[in-house]
């Protein structure tokens, strides 16, 4: 596997950001165009994801190990979780408390577990991006006050983190062998709930259409460049540069749904951004 430059990680990763801001988009679509309820449609993004990976790795052995396990197991977690956090408290809260959580809970992680220090960039981009995504998503997070929903949003977050650290641990295994590994291992885990739910589409042009996009780009693409990005990055440095997928997300939501961003939120935005932007260039010395 060849060595990527902390340039190139924050490039790719912030690539992956600005494709999983669509992926709520494409879900959202495939609810209504689909038939499909939340866990089909991350059933389906991780079988897809792993066909279109296992295309560009049939010549690399896939890395089944017991970090594999966990990483798949990891994925089913803080999906669901964040899928029961929208549920019980609805979207701006579960958005809130689960991309809020997520580079703290990291943070932690890479602190105590991989000796990884945070330079001042890194904690200056970490404070500016949180500020950022409360003045983004925070006015709506404060009409509703679901406990039940938070809790689940935590246990999102502390997924997604432990994916982050466990792949920052085995960086040296290749990116995207791991990520097959991890959407089979979630798809497995997933596949219970998802047949109790409804697993079969109903089938149009543009059922499949929105499938085949949002297992390509928000999933094949986006993981394997994260993984990849982990190689180069510190795991709370990935994560900061991450939460740029809520700008992405927001502008869709204003673009495509019709939905309102107040002056505040879009002050949000403009932080959010800056603060991932500074750290993305500035990323050898975060």
């Amino acid at each position: 596997m060849t060595h990527v430059s902390a340039r190139r990680g924050a490039l790719y990763v912030s690539v992956a950001a600005t494709a999983w801001g669509t992926g709520g988009a494409a879900g959202s679509l495939l609810f209504d165009t689909g038939g499909l309820g939340p866990v089909g449609v991350s059933l389906w993004r991780y079988l897809l994801g792993a066909a279109f990976l296992l295309v560009l790795t049939r010549s690399t052995p896939l890395t089944w190990n017991g970090r594999t396990l966990l990483v798949g197991a990891g994925m089913a977690v803080y999906q669901t979780a964040y899928f029961a956090a929208i549920a019980h408290s609805g979207v701006a809260v579960a958005t809130v408390v689960t991309m809020g959580a997520t580079p703290i809970f990291t943070a932690l992680g890479s602190r105590f577990l991989l000796r990884e220090r945070l330079g001042r960039i890194a904690l200056g981009a970490l404070a500016a991006a949180l500020a950022g995504l409360l003045l983004l998503t925070g006015e709506a997070a404060l009409e509703t006050g679901a406990s039940l929903g938070i809790g689940f949003a935590l246990v999102s977050a502390a997924g997604y983190a432990g994916v982050t650290l466990l792949s920052r641990h085995g960086r040296d295994d290749d990116s995207r062998a791991v990520a097959v590994g991890g959407f089979v291992v979630g798809a497995v885990c997933l596949a219970p709930f998802a047949l109790a739910e409804g697993v079969v589409p109903e089938v149009s042009w543009t059922s499949v259409a929105l499938l085949v996009y949002l297992g390509a780009v928000p999933t094949a693409l986006a993981y394997g460049l994260f993984f990849r990005a982990l190689t180069a990055l510190s795991a709370t440095t990935v994560s900061i540069i991450s939460l740029g997928e809520a700008v992405g997300a927001a502008l869709l939501g204003v673009l495509l749904f019709g939905e309102h961003l107040t002056p505040v939120g879009w002050c949000g935005c403009v932080l959010l951004l800056a603060a991932v932007t500074v750290l993305a260039a500035r990323a050898d010395a975060a």
